[in-house]
């Protein structure tokens, strides 16, 4: 075989490989009907398009399918005038499809060569499930004949698995009724044969002798009507069966041109072609359903992290306000501050020269070096708490927009409660970096009295004050505080400030704070972003990844230069 016949199936197994693992998980409109189209193309390049590129020599596969009731397992009988598949009124009545083949092709049909996802079986009686295979010299070597179960089966699985076994067919053989030939379902099939150019036969059953012409010719036009005109039109008129067989007048017109098919190899040969030509033909269309299918996944799954991004967004947004507006530094904060700068008396003592200012501060610090503790205990707890908040509502907010959002709600499945609240983890992790954030604001003191030696060698003795006093800075501002707040938390932090300035200098001051504000800040988009990572997480597991849609359409454009090549 040449090098190019070899690069269309190796194209056609990349497709098909791509198909398999196409990511439709996400619960979005339109996914049920791509994970139908990508799982209906993948059987059909397993069941019929790779073997028959493989063996083009092989033997034809007939299909008889058709609707309910409408006679198939009697044709089927009729045409090898022995009982090989189950007739009956129950319905439905084929339990497991059944293939006849001669004697001579036993080993093209007995291993996975075609239909590989079903498994042989040649019991005798019912089978429910597999595919039965059964021998007979009444079929001519070169041609099979399978029964499948009804195209409109109540059971789904019937349905399911004759649409399967149609696909896998080099030529249908569709069985209709007078009295159903203009149903929906069954012109819903032929349309597919037409779209994929399966070389087609269509027998209308069960007409009244006294109406064949007129339902026939009726027939004959909605075929033409619907591009199926090549179709070859078999009736069988409604007659008493001779021994449970049609009438050899009725069933030998289908079964002359069938071994036909079988002893002209030519003929059969342009049935294959026909058949495959389409098949191959179809996929593009085909696939790019399935496509379209995955981008409406990737936009779904965009569309839910930048719900959970925004509303995490906004929660950071909190976290800024709160620190800004001086929220934090009421209640104990407040009680803290007041003990640790003492009383109004003490503010007075303070209003003089700059250095009397610093050598008071430094005194006192000196005197109570764990003077600002309990200004940084009570400020750990305020920012705790904003955090905490802040994550509780941004979970919810996240929570609430995905119930309205494609593809979220499934995704809350099972997860709801413990997602629409801060992970059980976040108090600590929120508690830690509260931590470390005055740790560094203490490091940043330091650091920032290392090259000061005269000045810093009184003041050394005073860093958890200074600390407090930059930590308070960060937090006083007069929004969220009202009368006598601002004065003693503005008010002092302002006196403060003065004293810090005069050891370290007013831009280094001021530097100070901004660095503590924007660390703090850090630290808790830091913590926030972890948190909507658990909602992260859960799209990523079901989304596509970038990239998918353009390799299937490159997948489909890789097969028809391997088409162009091989002709």
């Amino acid at each position: 075989m040449s090098t190019s016949a070899l690069r269309l199936p190796d194209a056609l197994q990349a497709l098909r490989d791509l198909l398999a693992a196409a990511p439709l998980h996400l619960d979005v409109p339109g996914r049920d009907e791509a994970s139908r189209s990508a799982r209906a193309v993948v059987d059909q390049i397993d069941d019929y398009l790779l073997p028959r590129l493989r063996d083009l020599d092989a033997p034809l596969l007939a299909v008889v399918g058709g609707s309910t009731g409408a006679g198939k397992s009697t044709l089927v009988n009729s045409l090898l005038g022995t009982p090989v598949t189950t007739a009956g009124v129950l319905r439905p009545t084929t339990r497991a499809p059944v293939l006849v083949c001669s004697p001579a092709d036993r080993a093209a049909f007995a291993g996975d060569r075609v239909l590989p996802g079903l498994a042989r079986t040649t019991g005798e009686g019912e089978v429910t499930g597999g595919l039965r295979l059964v021998v007979s010299d009444a079929l001519p070597a070169g041609l099979a004949v399978l029964d499948a179960p009804d195209v409109d089966s109540v059971v789904e699985t019937n349905r399911e698995l004759a649409g399967q076994l149609l696909a896998a067919a080099d030529l249908w053989v569709f069985v209709t009724t007078a009295a159903r030939y203009a149903d929906a379902v069954p012109w819903e099939l032929l349309r597919t044969a037409q779209e994929r150019g399966t070389a087609l036969a269509v027998v209308l059953d069960r007409v009244p002798p006294e109406a064949a012409g007129e339902i026939a010719a009726d027939l004959g036009g909605m075929l033409r009507s619907a591009g199926l005109e090549a179709a070859r039109l078999f009736v069988v008129e409604e007659r008493p069966l001779v021994d449970g067989y049609l009438p050899e007048d009725q069933v030998g017109p289908l079964r002359t041109w069938l071994h036909g098919l079988a002893a002209d190899q030519e003929q059969r040969a342009a049935v294959v072609r026909q058949t495959l030509a389409g098949a191959l033909d179809s996929l593009g269309a085909r696939v790019d359903g399935v496509a379209e299918g995955v981008a409406r996944q990737a936009a779904a799954a965009t569309a839910l992290r930048e719900t959970a991004e925004a509303a995490y967004a906004q929660a950071g947004t909190t976290v800024s306000d709160g620190v800004a507006s001086g929220a934090l530094l009421r209640g104990e904060v407040l009680a803290r501050w007041q003990e640790f700068v003492g009383t109004g008396e003490w503010m007075r003592t303070l209003q003089g020269q700059v250095g009397r200012l610093r050598d008071r501060l430094t005194a006192t610090l000196t005197g109570r070096p764990s003077a600002g503790v309990g200004v940084q205990q009570a400020l750990e707890s305020g920012v705790e708490v904003l955090l905490r908040d802040a994550a509780d509502e941004a979970a919810e907010r996240t929570v609430t927009a995905w119930r309205a959002t494609a593809g979220g709600p499934a995704l809350l499945t099972g997860r709801q409660q413990e997602l629409e609240a801060a992970s059980p983890d976040f108090p600590d992790a929120a508690a830690a970096e509260v931590r470390d954030w005055q740790g560094a604001v203490l490091d940043l003191v330091r650091s920032e009295g290392a090259d000061k030696r005269t000045r810093a060698r009184a003041y050394s003795w005073g860093v958890n004050g200074a600390g407090a006093v930059v930590m308070v800075a960060v937090f006083a501002s007069t929004g969220g505080l009202t009368g006598g707040e601002v004065a003693v938390a503005g008010g002092t932090t302002a006196v403060g400030q003065r004293v810090l300035e005069a050891v370290f200098g007013d831009s280094a001051v001021r530097a100070l704070a901004a660095r503590a504000r924007a660390d703090l800040e850090q630290r808790a988009d830091r913590l926030l972003t972890f948190e909507r990572a658990r909602f992260d997480e859960l799209v990523d597991a079901a989304a596509p990844q970038p990239g998918d849609v353009e390799e299937l359409r490159a997948a489909t454009a890789e097969l028809d230069a391997a088409r162009r090549a091989q002709r």
